[in-house]
């Protein structure tokens, strides 16, 4: 069963054992005053490992390249090979 922790309008706080669908305290144990109100605390989220965004969005997702056209032969591509060198004349 949860623990769920209570505060009167006084300053007590109490925790009590119950189930989700039991109703809440009505009045305080201490000091008889109501109402009570929830005592809720942040949770802490830890992301740890590579990271969640290399798993859950990944790479490469995102806008895609229009396809090139690899039939075109008469495209002027230049390589990128170094100019011939003449041997030496002695």
């Amino acid at each position: 069963m949860p623990t769920y922790e209570y505060k009167c309008p006084n300053g007590h706080v109490f925790e009590i054992f119950k189930r989700i669908a039991d109703p809440a305290p009505e009045k305080c144990p201490v000091c008889d005053a109501s109402p009570v109100e929830t005592v809720l605390y942040p949770v802490p989220v830890h992301f740890r490992g590579s990271g969640f965004y290399s798993t859950d969005y990944g790479r490469g997702r995102g806008k895609k390249e229009p396809a090139k056209d690899t039939s075109d032969s008469g495209s002027s591509e230049k390589k990128d090979t170094p100019p011939e060198k003449k041997a030496a004349e002695a």
